[in-house]
C-alpha cells in the first residue's frame, strides 16, 4: 500500500505522463524555484507525476499494468530525454519522490522493442549519465538511491562494460571507504555486481589492465580498515577462480608481492580474514611450476608459516574436514619446499 500524499490520477496516455514528469522536472530550473514556496511547490508536482507513473507501471493494487502501456511509456521517456533529467534532478527530489524513480528505474530499463531495451539503448547513447551516477556516492544524500539504480544498469552487459573501462571505475576505490558505513557498503555491493555479474566481459578486464587494477586492488587488501580488508579478500577469491579467469590466476600466484599479501593476511587478528586468506594462499604453494622467487619466500618463513597454519581451524562440521585435508596437504608441500631448498 502506497502511503504518498498524493492519490495517482487515472493517467491518459503514456505521452501524457512522459510530458508530466518532464514539464515538472524542467519546472525545477526556473528562477521562480528560488522562492521556497515555489520550489515546494515544483517539487509537489514532480511527486505527483512520479505517483501517476508508479501507477500506470505497477498497478494501483486494484487494477494490474497494461504491458503495452509501461512499453509505451518507456518509449516516451527515452523520446522526451527524461531519463536525463530524472538522473540530474535526483539530488532535488525529495524522499519519497527518489524512492519511486528507482522502485519505477529497474521496471523501465527491463522495457524491450523486439531485440531492443529502448532506455538502455538511450544510457548507450550518453554514457555519461552513468558517469554522474557514479560520482553522487560523494553526497551521502542521494548515494543509496544512485547505487540501487547503478546496479540495475550493470545488469546490461554494454552498461557494466562502459563502467569497468571508464574513469569513474577507479573511483570505487575510494568510496568503498568513505566514513559513511551505509554509503561505503552501497558503493562495494555495486563494485562487486561490477567484478561478478559478466565472468567473460571482466575476464576481459582483467587481462587488458591487471596491472593497473591489481595495483589498486593491492590498496584494498592492504587497508587498515576491517570491513575493507575482509570484503575485498573475499571477493578476490570470487573473480579470480571464475573459470574464464583462471589465466588471470596462474599469472597472479607466480608473483611474490602477492604471496607476500596473502601471508600478511594469514597473521590477521581476524579469524574470518585469516581463513579467506589461506584458500588464495593456498593457490600459490599449490602451484606445479611455482617461479624460484615463490619457492625462496615459502622457504624462508615456512616454520613461521607452519605455525600458523597449525593454529588455524576452519571451525565446525563438514567443511571443517575437507579444510583439515587441505591445510595437511599446504603443509606438506611448504616442508617439501623447505626441504628441497636446503638440498640445493
Amino acid at each position: 500500500m502506497s502511503f504518498s500524499f498524493f492519490k495517482p490520477s487515472r493517467p491518459k496516455t503514456p505521452q501524457d505522463v512522459a510530458k508530466a514528469i518532464k514539464d515538472s522536472l524542467v519546472a525545477l530550473d526556473t528562477k521562480t524555484v528560488v522562492e521556497v514556496k515555489a520550489l515546494e511547490k515544483a517539487l509537489e508536482e514532480v511527486e505527483k507525476n512520479f505517483a501517476t507513473m508508479r501507477c500506470m507501471i505497477s498497478g494501483d493494487g486494484e487494477v494490474e499494468p497494461n504491458a503495452e502501456q509501461v512499453l509505451q511509456l518507456a518509449e516516451e521517456i527515452c523520446k522526451e530525454d527524461v531519463i536525463s533529467l530524472l538522473i540530474h534532478k535526483l539530488s532535488i527530489l525529495g524522499w519519497e519522490a527518489r524512492k519511486v524513480l528507482v522502485h519505477c528505474w529497474a521496471i523501465l530499463l527491463k522495457q524491450k522493442v523486439g531485440s531492443t531495451y529502448c532506455c538502455v539503448q538511450y544510457i548507450e547513447e550518453h554514457f555519461e549519465l552513468l558517469d554522474f551516477l557514479v560520482v553522487c556516492y560523494d553526497n551521502k544524500e542521494i548515494a543509496l538511491n544512485c547505487g540501487n539504480m547503478l546496479r540495475e544498469c550493470i545488469k546490461f552487459p554494454t552498461l557494466a562494460k562502459y563502467i569497468l573501462e571508464s574513469a569513474s571505475f577507479e573511483l570505487f576505490y575510494k568510496f568503498v571507504e568513505l566514513p559513511n558505513f551505509d554509503v561505503a557498503s552501497d558503493a562495494f555491493s555495486t563494485f562487486k555486481d561490477l567484478l561478478t555479474k559478466h565472468v567473460n566481459l571482466v575476464s576481459e578486464f582483467l587481462t587488458a589492465r591487471y596491472d593497473e587494477f591489481f595495483d589498486s586492488y593491492e590498496k584494498l587488501l592492504t587497508s587498515p580498515n576491517y570491513v575493507t580488508r575482509r570484503q575485498s579478500l573475499k571477493l578476490l577469491s570470487e573473480f579470480l577462480l571464475e573459470p574464464p579467469n583462471s589465466h588471470i590466476m596462474k599469472r597472479y600466484i607466480v608473483e611474490v608481492r602477492y604471496l607476500k599479501i596473502m601471508m600478511t593476511l594469514l597473521k590477521d587478528s581476524s579469524k574470518n580474514i585469516q581463513l579467506s586468506a589461506f584458500h588464495i594462499f593456498k593457490v600459490f604453494v599449490a602451484n606445479p611450476n611455482k617461479p624460484r622467487e615463490i619457492k625462496v619466500i615459502l622457504a624462508k618463513n615456512h616454520e613461521k608459516l607452519l605455525q600458523l597454519l597449525e593454529n588455524l581451524s576452519a571451525g565446525k562440521g563438514a567443511e571443517d574436514e575437507q579444510f583439515e585435508e587441505e591445510k595437511e596437504l599446504i603443509m606438506k608441500e611448504i616442508e617439501r619446499v623447505a626441504c628441497s631448498s636446503i638440498l640445493e
